[in-house]
């Protein structure tokens, strides 16, 4: 059955399996907190596909077993594919009362079997997520700015909206950025910003991605050898390939239907910054949409290595961009 993410709250109680899926992580996250907050950490498990399917008993038992103190349990799995339907199915026909199941899958096509299964299942929901547009980035961080009593003049709103390129995940960390430092009662400038909202004393994230993206290896390795690093800015580094990649790869699709580049261009959603179209142009020429898909796949893996791994992160992140050229 399909619904919409403000429709969520009047299933809550008929609707035991879920199916969130599309671009949006930041609004999931949001969804999943203001509609199931009843569930405490301790009866919260998290899983991905892979973990599930390779540890497929385990999971089961968690699915099954009850423990005297608990209530419900909700159960979140990740990066779903249509690997993981068979499973799915036999456990919404086992008919279990006590557990609320949240599939979060990335874009998911027509074709999809999981897709096409939760859309005719009476008893789950599925739930599509398109990227925000610029009004909800701009009420979303109104709103944030409100509640924490902070003013700020559009131009730098409208600045913060523009680096977390289109992404409400990257909006609230830069926001809550802005809010920690208000907090020492400093009035905030245009140059706070700007500091706030880059890598501190280093190249940007969005230059050195931008130049590996256009395949300019002399400027990436002057970059990668003049910045200093921490893992935190080297995870801040992925998100911005993540970010980047993702628009590469709508705009690719988007190619599919309109063959004129610029207009495809000119026409997206969230709109592009004049002074990046160019350079986007070139992107989108050097990359195809198989090897954009291939590339995204590739960062969640070294995000986990970069979290089990901080002390070499800075290694794992450079192998990770050379290879590329």
């Amino acid at each position: 059955m399909i619904s919409k993410y403000y429709e969520i709250e009047k299933f809550k109680n008929k609707k035991n399996y879920y199916l969130f899926y599309g671009e949006n992580e930041g609004q999931k996250q949001d969804v999943i907190q203001a509609n199931f907050s009843q569930f405490t950490k301790e009866n919260t498990y998290k899983y991905t596909e892979k973990d599930i399917i390779e540890n497929k008993q385990i999971f089961l038992e968690n699915i099954y077993s009850k423990s005297f103190f608990e209530n419900e349990k909700l159960i979140l799995i990740s990066d779903v594919s249509d690997k993981i339907l068979n499973l799915i199915e036999e456990i919404i026909e086992s008919n279990i009362n006590d557990v609320v199941i949240i599939l979060i899958a990335k874009r998911l096509d027509k074709k999809s079997k999981l897709r096409n299964y939760f859309e005719k299942e009476k008893i789950a929901l599925i739930v599509p997520f398109y990227e925000d547009t610029p009004q909800t980035l701009l009420s979303i961080a109104r709103k944030i700015l409100f509640e924490n009593k902070i003013n700020l003049s559009s131009e730098n709103i409208n600045l913060i909206i523009e680096r977390s390129k289109g992404d409400r995940i990257n909006l609230k960390n830069e926001l809550q950025k802005i809010i920690s430092l208000s907090q020492n009662n400093k009035k905030l400038e245009l140059e706070d910003i700007l500091k706030l909202t880059n890598l501190s004393e280093n190249y940007s994230a969005g230059e050195l991605v931008d130049n590996c993206l256009s395949k300019n290896k002399k400027r990436t390795l002057n970059i990668l050898n003049e910045n200093i690093q921490s893992s935190e800015d080297n995870i801040l580094i992925l998100r911005t390939f993540l970010i980047k990649l993702k628009r590469l790869r709508k705009l690719r699709l988007n190619l599919r239907e309109n063959s004129n580049i610029d207009q495809v261009i000119n026409s997206f959603k969230p709109p592009i910054f004049w002074k990046d179209k160019n350079i986007i142009k070139q992107q989108i020429k050097i990359w195809e949409l198989n090897v954009i898909e291939s590339f995204i796949e590739d960062l969640n893996n070294t995000e986990s290595l970069i979290k089990k791994n901080p002390q070499i992160s800075n290694q794992i992140i450079n192998n990770m961009i050379l290879d590329r050229f």
